[in-house]
Formats: structure tokens, sequence, C-alpha cells
């Protein structure tokens, strides 16, 4: 049985990626800050016959995560594919932001991701392999205005993604990416974003999930380097 492990699960694209996960028969470890609605999650998924374990990590704190991930790995389930969603969003113009808001937004969509893989590449390597989806945006390869911050960490993401493929690849060990445009989660009504998009001509969150679960699902003999979802309309 196949076990995923995914950040940022308590909500948002994260919540209905670990459903489809589960009713695709995937086991899960489930990763957020919220512990309690991990709580609430991990009740309905196991009643769809899943084994599910949670931790609740904040990745903001880098002292946190290594060994956290690590009691959370101690409980039995060993992940073939870890999706690294969690993330934030900021929009200001880069010279009104504080040095620690700048901190902050790369701590959690960039060096967070570059920690969680110290811990789990370890692991992949003794089983002979294993995949690593990284969650990242359309503002990677288009700047916005008062985006600078979250593009600048989204496209640095980019690379290292490849950088992991490219280093792990003798060990079996894939990285690919997600790029979404914009989807209608609940990264909108964070304080720390400030938009006045139409929600509704965003992607669903059910469509960024399934595409986790198909690229989960590769063969192991290939990888979908990076699958790109934009609304139809464009970017927004």
């Amino acid at each position: 049985m196949a076990t995923v492990l995914i950040t940022g699960s308590s909500r948002g694209i994260g919540a209905t990626a670990a459903r489809q996960f589960a009713l695709a028969g995937w086991d899960l470890l489930l990763v957020a800050r919220n512990d309690h609605d991990l709580a609430d999650l991990a009740i309905d998924l196991r009643k769809l016959g899943r084994k599910v374990e949670t931790a609740s990590i904040d990745l903001a704190s880098s002292y946190d995560i290594a060994p956290s991930l690590a009691e959370l790995l101690e409980r039995g389930l060993t992940p073939q594919v870890v999706v690294n969603n969690a993330g934030a969003a900021y929009t200001g113009s880069l010279t009104e932001m504080t040095l620690d808001e700048w901190q902050w937004l790369l701590q959690l969509n960039l060096t967070s991701i570059f920690q969680i893989s110290k811990v789990i590449i370890p692991i992949f390597r003794l089983n002979g392999g294993g995949l690593i989806i990284n969650v990242s945006s359309h503002a990677a390869r288009k700047v916005f205005p008062n985006w600078g911050a979250y593009c600048t960490a989204k496209s640095a993401l980019e690379t290292l993604t490849r950088c992991i493929a490219e280093e792990e690849r003798d060990y079996g060990i894939r990285a690919c990416t997600l790029t979404l445009g914009a989807v209608d989660s609940p990264l909108w009504e964070t304080n720390t974003v400030c938009s006045n998009f139409d929600r509704r001509a965003m992607l669903p969150l059910e469509q960024a999930a399934a595409a986790l679960v198909y690229m989960a699902q590769q063969s192991p003999t290939q990888v979908v380097e990076d699958l790109t979802l934009m609304p139809a309309t464009g970017a927004l």
C-alpha cells in the first residue's frame, strides 16, 4: 500500500488532495499547523479505511521541522511520495516589506521544503526511490506588481526542484513541480494578501488536487517534470 506525505493538509489544496489520495487507496501522513483541523480530517479519512498519521508542525519555525518530521515518520508509515503544498503569499511592494516578513515568506515557501527534503531524501535512498512534488505557481515565471517576494520564492522553488531531481536521479528519486495559476483557495482570505480577483474564474480545489494524484500515480520509470494548470481565462 502506497503512502503520501502532504504538507499544508488541514485546508485548501492540501485537505482536498488528502481526500482524493485516500479515495485512490493511499495511506496518509498529514502535516499542518492546525492540530484540530488535522484531527477532524484524519477521522474522516480513516472512515475510508485508510491509515492516517498527523503532525502539527509550524513550517515557519525552522528549528521544529526536522525533529517533528522525524517523530512522525517513526510511527510506522513510510512515504513513497511527498507533496510540499504548504505555503503563504504576501502582497505589497518590496521596498515596504520588512526583513522579518521577507524571511517568513521564504522560510515557508522555500527553505522549509529544503529542510523537508533533507529528512525525506535519505529515506527515499534507502528504499530505492521516491517522488517529491512541489506545488509552485505561475508567479514563478511571470512577475506581478506587489507580488515580488512571492514571485521570487516560487521561482527559486522551481530551481530547487530541478536541482534535487538532477542530484538524486541515480538513486531513483524524482522531483517535479505542479505549477498553478490562481486557485480558489483560502490563501485569498489570509491577512497578508490583498486582492480583488474574481474567484469564480479561478481553478477549483478539486482540479489542483486531481493533478497531484495524477502526478503521484506515474510509473517510477517516468516523471511529469512539471504540470501547469491555468484558469481558462488566463492569468487573473
